[in-house]
Formats: structure tokens, sequence, C-alpha cells
């Protein structure tokens, strides 16, 4: 009995998908293991056996996944990419306004740093990662990622000049306003990382950070706030309403 071409495509394809399944599901598993290791021993003093053996694979099948052990990192830098980028998508859409936009995004950032630190700082120290030797697919989705991540803080901005909650005599570029607001935030961010800073108790430095948003807020906002900073508060309270 000869079967149609239609009958042998279809095990064919199901079979296809099954194995797709498994890699990524072992590619994954490997990402888990790696993590592990890279977070308690750092990237440099991390080899591919420990991170073999953390997989519970042997040496061979780990190069099947990964050429090398940068690949596997730009793998973690890839997730921690892509964890900030959902939560700035979610920040951009707790909103109505661009000025509620851009304070929910710099609090994104912010508890991004104290929920995920080790993603944060996968993230800080990614400049500082070679580039890769062949076309890497992880290399070039995560540029991708990138520009989403750039793109939710320029759209915040773009929104923020069309309703007139933020400044037009403020904002010439809203791209080059958007790496100001992250650079700026980012610093501070770091000194109250530091255990030499005076202020890196937890308190001091919820304090400061949320001075600082506030504060980048007020720099690029349509009209300064009172005294009692009512116009920033009042951005503050509408992003809380609209995540209701």
């Amino acid at each position: 009995m000869t079967m149609s071409v239609s009958e042998s495509a279809e095990p064919q394809s199901a079979a296809a998908k099954r194995r797709e399944r498994d890699r990524l599901r072992r590619h994954n598993d490997i990402l888990d293991a790696a993590e592990e290791v890279f977070f308690k021993k750092g990237v440099e003093q991390t080899t591919m056996d420990d991170i073999a053996r953390a997989a519970a694979l042997s040496r061979a099948l780990l190069y099947v996944y990964f050429a090398d052990k940068l690949a596997i990192w730009r793998g973690i830098v890839l997730r921690a990419g892509t964890a900030l980028r959902l939560r700035f998508e979610h920040a951009l859409a707790s909103s109505d306004s661009g000025v509620g936009q851009i304070m929910a995004i710099g609090e994104a950032y912010y508890l991004f740093s104290c929920e995920s630190p080790e993603y944060f700082d996968v993230l800080t120290s990614v400049s500082t990662l070679p580039e890769p030797d062949q076309p890497d697919p992880q290399a070039a989705d995560m540029d991708v990622c990138r520009e989403h991540i750039n793109q939710c803080m320029v759209q915040a901005l773009v929104n923020g000049l069309e309703d007139g909650t933020l400044s037009r005599q403020r904002i010439d570029d809203p791209l080059q306003t958007a790496f100001y607001l992250q650079g700026a935030l980012h610093g501070v961010i770091m000194q109250t990382r530091s255990g030499k800073s005076r202020l890196s108790t937890s308190e001091d430095s919820d304090k400061l950070i949320r001075y600082t948003i506030y504060r980048l807020t007020v720099s690029i906002a349509s009209s300064l706030p009172d005294n009692d900073g009512s116009a920033v508060s009042a951005a503050k309270n509408k992003t809380r309403s609209d995540k209701r």
C-alpha cells in the first residue's frame, strides 16, 4: 500500500515540531543552569565544564547548543533584555499621558534593579561583551530588543509632546532625551548600590532614586510643579489609577 504525500508529511511535521520543542527546552535548561553558575562564580571564572555539570550534560552535547561560553552569556543577556522590555511595555501601557508614562518607565527601571538585580548587572556589563566572530542570532535578537526598549521611552516622550504634558522647549530630540533620562537614572542607581555610598541603605537609596525620577520628569514637563510637587504628584496618581 502506497502512502500519499500528505499522509507521510503529517507525521514528519509533527516529529519536526517535537524536535524543535525538545531543542528549545534543552536550550532553556542550559541557560537556567548557566545563570546559577555565572551569578555565583562570575563569567570569567566559569568554564564550559562548570556549565555542563550544572546542566547535567556532557561537554560535547553542550557544544551542540552553544559555540562557546560567550554564546551562552549572550543568551542570558537576551533574557535580561527581554525582561526589561516587557516591564517598559507594561509601563507604557499603564498611563494615558506622556508624563505619566515617563514616570512609570522610570519606576519600572528602578524596580527592575531591585527585583532582578542579577539581570540589571548583566545589562550594565553588556558594553564589555565582545562581538561574536560569527553571525549570532542571539546577538541580532538583542539588538532588536535594545531598539524596542529605547522605542518605549521615545514613544512616551512623543506621546507627551502630543498631549502637551511634556515641553517642546525642553525636548529637542526624543531619542537623545531618552538616552539622557535612562543614563541619569542608571547612574544614580549605581551610586546607591555601592557599599561606599552614604546613601546605600535601602531607605535612603529609595528616597534618592524616587527623587531622581521626580526631578528628571520635572526637567522635561510642560509646566513646573508647585512647591509641594503637585503637578508630578498628579501624574503619579493618574498612573496608579490607570493601573487599577
